[in-house]
């Protein structure tokens, strides 16, 4: 499914694993959130928990009952640590904490990928507020074990979800976003279940996917074939991992599409898109003063920008990137190009295309396009199917996207090839390189008319980009009445990019807005991008 808050439907085989715990006789419960990012979520829901609301809890069970409880503390999400207003956080969150327990400003931990403002120092000290409320809450949960003589019969999982929600931390494939914090504790009488002591640090690669395969191996349960991960716990652990791997796709509004590896010592970084910037416009972060403040540090002062924050604010990213996180745990030095870790460099792509390879990864085929094909079916059923999805091919073009060594010739047969997915990344490319465009403007504006909403609207893109706004705009207004929500959505987000190109599309995007008043998550995303694009030309 992917793309954040999809609505893609799902195989019946595909079953949250809580279920399996629940056929064994566990009590399961989540406090309390969801985003299970598929149309199946409401089943999936109702088979995985005895209960999920913001009062789950263990305690419900029956006598003796053994259980499965997870509590989602939000003390730490984005909202708290950087959207919310600053008086809301203080009275919701800060509030909270004793006058010594408030983190000052002046001693905050500034990453060198920030700039050093007052701005900046509050809401990293805002983060740290956040983090010592959550560690209380954390320690209420853990002594309710003990009240309940449970301590010694539960194990406890504690990790995050994301890195932090703040600026180049959560939404990218740099370890700021996937290193998290992982600690298992094990009571006495499980002791000879864990990796080692009490206490102790291991350094065996662990992945989200892995998380269902330990609870059902610890559990003893048998695990089932279809699931990617690896349990690294319990009589059916596996041998531990070499390669974990990371993916962005769309979140919200903000489309992109990038993958990751990484071993213990280098992480590989593949831009599928890298004529967007790390710190796109979008409007849920962007609430927040230190993404404004961001921005507006890069505007006022670029000859002030260091390397680090010249590459999170920069327009583009590179292609590919590696780090050596042992050495470099921030990722500030880019060693794609030494030419003393081309060996690993080679590894690490090859690792990352086994890898999608054999996981079907569906990123390449545009939303609009899963949905027309998938019709009847699941994303999953088509991935397995060569002729819906030509994986190879589309990686192939996709790969093309911002590569200098590729010709405008080599691009205009990929954007007339006989598949509309082709066709897309073709255009993709071109709207990476308006010098390109130029060159070929007859295919691109023939591209105008193409029988693929997603192919007309990255045409578009790509000749608007290259200044050739006349052509292409009526048709980016046009794709903002489409039936379809992800087309819609996509015109509305290469409208908000534009600015002021397009300026004459207001109307449009405000006949757009008003469409998009409904309920449901495409139409909040659509409202993101209208209304940013309506608000920016109206000042």
């Amino acid at each position: 499914t992917q793309r954040l808050r999809s609505k893609f439907p799902i195989p019946e085989f595909v079953i949250g694993f809580p279920t399996l715990l629940r056929r064994a006789g566990y009590y399961c419960t989540n406090n309390v959130k969801t985003d299970y990012n598929t149309a199946n979520e409401a089943e999936i829901i109702k088979a995985s928990w005895d209960e999920c609301s913001r009062k789950a809890h263990w305690r419900s069970r029956k006598p003796g009952q053994p259980f499965f409880a997870v509590f989602n503390d939000m003390t730490t999400h984005q909202s708290r640590t950087m959207v919310w207003p600053y008086e809301q956080f203080r009275r919701e969150v800060q509030s909270r904490l004793s006058p010594d327990e408030i983190h000052d400003p002046a001693q905050a931990p500034i990453p060198p990928y920030y700039p050093d403002t007052p701005v900046v120092r509050r809401t990293v000290a805002r983060y740290y507020d956040c983090v010592t409320v959550m560690d209380q809450n954390v320690g209420r949960l853990l002594k309710q074990l003990e009240e309940d003589g449970l301590a010694d019969d539960t194990i406890v999982f504690f990790y995050s979800d994301h890195g932090s929600g703040m600026p180049r931390h959560k939404r990218a494939l740099l370890d700021t976003g996937l290193h998290v914090p992982l600690m298992i504790r094990f009571p006495k009488k499980y002791q000879h279940l864990a990796p080692a002591g009490p206490g102790q640090t291991i350094d065996r690669l662990v992945s989200f996917v892995d998380f269902a395969p330990t609870v059902l191996s610890l559990c003893g349960l048998p695990i089932p074939k279809h699931m990617q991960g690896v349990a690294f716990l319990g009589a059916q652990a596996g041998p531990p991992r070499r390669f974990v791997f990371g993916a962005r796709d769309r979140v919200d509004e903000v489309f992109d599409l990038a993958r990751s590896v990484r071993n213990r010592r280098y992480l590989y970084i593949r831009n599928y898109m890298p004529h967007l910037s790390y710190h796109q416009p979008s409007a849920w972060p962007d609430q927040g003063e230190i993404r404004r403040e961001i921005t507006r540090f890069a505007r006022e002062h670029p000859d002030k920008l260091t390397s680090a924050q010249r590459h999170y604010v920069a327009p583009t990213r590179p292609l590919e990137e590696l780090y050596d996180v042992q050495a470099d745990p921030l990722n500030l030095n880019n060693l794609a190009d030494s030419p003393a870790h081309q060996a690993v460099l080679t590894q690490m792509r090859e690792e990352l295309s086994r890898w999608m390879r054999e996981t079907r990864d569906l990123g390449f085929l545009p939303e609009a396009e899963v949905w027309r094909r998938c019709k009847g079916t699941t994303p999953y059923q088509i991935a397995q199917d060569p002729k819906l999805y030509p994986q190879r091919r589309l990686i192939a073009a996709a790969s093309m996207v911002g590569d200098p060594e590729v010709s405008s010739a080599e691009l205009t047969k990929v954007l007339t090839d006989d598949d509309a997915a082709v066709r897309y990344w073709g255009a993709v490319a071109f709207a990476a390189s308006p010098a390109k465009t130029l060159q070929q403007r007859a295919t691109l504006v023939d591209a105008l008319g193409d029988s693929s909403l997603t192919v007309r609207i990255e045409a578009a893109n790509a000749l608007a980009r290259a200044g050739e706004i006349q052509p292409a705009l009526p048709v980016l207004i046009q794709c903002l009445e489409s039936d379809s929500k992800a087309a819609v959505l996509h015109a509305a987000r290469t409208i908000e990019l534009l600015g002021e190109k397009a300026r004459a599309a207001v109307p449009a995007m405000q006949a757009a807005l008003e469409r998009a008043k409904g309920p449901g998550e495409e139409n909040l995303f659509i409202r993101f991008a209208a209304e940013a694009f309506v608000t920016a030309m109206r000042q």
